[in-house]
């Protein structure tokens, strides 16, 4: 793992529409450059930081997939979220100064440095950033919230329906495809985050494929049938 202090130019990122609010100026654009001018590298399998490390910046992945974690007090890991390219991580860190997850690569991958202490100054100078940093932090409250309603009273097959089309919506705004994804994490990771067996995953995964809604290929997924997976989630909405 390692840090390297090179140009990053949020000007010139083709990310920036995904972890930059729209209309800033070029005054603004190039006061935020100045904010941002580290990137690290995290290889898969290493932390980019750990439960109890000093909150000091938060991260936009450049290139990569995370999962963050927690220990629980019997031991096991307990999969809280899988964060992909545009996206945030280390806002757990704000409320204690202190980092309540770990945050682990996937695979090889990339962050933008992102110091808390000069964004937080920057967004009181103008308030497109600040908004945007109100709504990333915004934006992890409804997830939050639905992944508690996914564990609270959602069946096996509606939380994997819902997961598999949150996760190709969120790849397909980053122009992936909308039917096909690779996923980086494993069977047990999704069970993890789902509140699901192992065993139990790998037979929804099987159910789905008997019923031609996907195929899958070890870790590659072809959704074939969207719209079987929407009435599958939409069983919980309307019950």
């Amino acid at each position: 793992m390692d840090a390297h202090s090179i140009k990053v130019a949020c000007s010139s990122c083709n990310l920036r529409e995904l972890c930059l609010p729209m209309g800033l100026s070029p005054d603004e654009m190039s006061k935020l450059d100045s904010v941002i001018t580290t990137r690290r590298r995290v290889k898969r399998g290493t932390s980019l930081f750990n439960t109890g490390d000093r909150f000091s910046s938060l991260y936009a992945v450049r290139s990569g997939f995370f999962k963050t974690c927690i220990t629980t007090a019997d031991g096991r890991d307990q999969v809280t979220g899988f964060q992909m390219t545009g996206e945030i991580i280390g806002l757990d860190g704000i409320v204690n100064d202190r980092h309540s997850c770990d945050a682990i690569a996937l695979e090889d991958a990339e962050v933008c440095v992102m110091p808390f202490d000069q964004v937080e100054e920057l967004s009181r100078e103008f308030t497109t950033l600040q908004h945007h940093v109100h709504k990333i932090m915004s934006r992890e409250i409804v997830r939050d919230h639905s992944v508690m309603l996914l564990l609270g009273s959602m069946r096996a097959e509606e939380r994997l329906a819902a997961f598999l089309l949150n996760l190709v919506q969120r790849l397909h705004a980053r122009g992936f495809s909308q039917s096909e994804l690779i996923l980086r994490m494993t069977r047990e990771e999704i069970g993890s985050y789902l509140g699901m067996k192992l065993e139990t995953v790998s037979r929804t995964f099987s159910k789905f494929v008997d019923e031609g809604i996907i195929d899958v290929k070890q870790r590659y997924v072809h959704i074939k049938d969207t719209d079987a997976l929407r009435q599958i989630v939409n069983q919980q909405t309307s019950k």
